[in-house]
């Protein structure tokens, strides 16, 4: 793989700001890509699909215009995207030479990714699509309950690690147990290579106060509904798609749509959102606090970010 900087090798000198949703993170990337020559490279799950510019907080024209940003949008949300796909994205950026042409400054809120950027990903077995569609269509039918039941007699052991309400889960493990042969647990605990130099790597992480977040999460999806967030709501369900794709999990989604077909009032809808998109702060908090060690910076979201200290270009 090139590295940042040219050779072969993980990317050196990068810059990681993770951060539970509405803290700052974004900001602090693009005061440092502006600083440092930095390329903003998404690391959130949700900022990949293209339709949901709005509710997903992705940069808008201006933040644009500020940095170079990669990887958002780029995913249709009939896709069911993973963190497999996306390390897959990056390792092309590297190696086609597009991190060298700037520090690469990753940010999100996907603790999955960043955990796959500094230590890798077991490789997963490609699925066959009629094996794919084949247990999509069980969970359809038979529900989670029973496909755990399916599964707890053929890898007993995965079974164990997942709830049976989980039929995401329990289906990728079913799927990959007939497509390879071999658990998911076995693959999984297979090595993987890191796409980061971690020695080099300047790694920050928001804790916001509490308070503090849960007012800007409120006043953001406010300013979702004036930027027309109800019409992105209503352009993903005239997509038709699985409810059970990733993009149609997306906060404001679900809620918005409920009050289009007039099941809840628009009022309603908006406090729902507010109250889904605090609950997911907060687990993202928790996961950030228990998965990052010490070689994490933590800031207290306020900003100006002075406490990130001398981050030197370079050369």
């Amino acid at each position: 793989m090139k590295k940042s900087g040219g050779g072969e090798g993980p990317i050196r000198n990068a810059i990681l700001i993770a951060g539970p949703t509405a803290s700052g993170k974004s900001g602090l990337a693009l005061d440092l890509a502006e600083k440092l020559g930095g390329v903003i490279v998404n690391t959130d799950s949700m900022q990949v699909y293209s339709v949901l510019r709005v509710l997903t907080a992705r940069p808008g024209a201006a933040d644009l215009a500020r940095a170079p940003h990669l990887l958002y949008g780029h995913v249709h949300p009939s896709i069911a995207y993973s963190t497999g796909a996306w390390l897959r994205d990056v390792t092309a950026l590297a190696e086609s030479g597009e991190l060298d042409k700037a520090r690469p400054i990753f940010v999100g809120g996907t603790g999955l990714y960043f955990r796959a950027l500094l230590g890798g990903m077991s490789q997963m077995p490609d699925i066959p699509a009629d094996v794919r569609a084949h247990w999509r269509n069980e969970l359809e039918r038979q529900g989670p309950d029973r496909l755990h039941e399916i599964l707890m007699r053929d890898d007993p052991a995965a079974a164990a690690t997942l709830k049976p309400g989980d039929g995401q889960r329990i289906v990728r493990a079913l799927e990959v147990l007939q497509a390879s042969g071999r658990s998911i647990l076995d693959w999984q605990g297979e090595s993987g290579t890191p796409l980061v130099d971690a020695e080099s790597a300047r790694l920050l992480v928001i804790e916001p106060v509490r308070a503090e977040l849960v007012a800007r999460i409120d006043a953001r999806f406010d300013t979702m509904v004036a930027e027309g967030a109800m019409d992105e709501a209503k352009a993903m369900g005239a997509l038709k798609l699985d409810p059970a794709l990733p993009a149609l999990k997306a906060i404001g989604v679900r809620e918005l749509l409920a009050a289009a077909a007039g099941e809840t009032s628009v009022e309603t809808a908006i406090e729902q959102a507010k109250i889904a998109t605090r609950q997911y702060a907060k687990r993202q908090s928790t996961w950030f606090r228990n998965q990052f060690g010490p070689e994490w910076q933590r800031l207290d979201g306020k900003g100006p970010f002075t406490s990130v200290g001398t981050i030197s270009p370079v050369s």
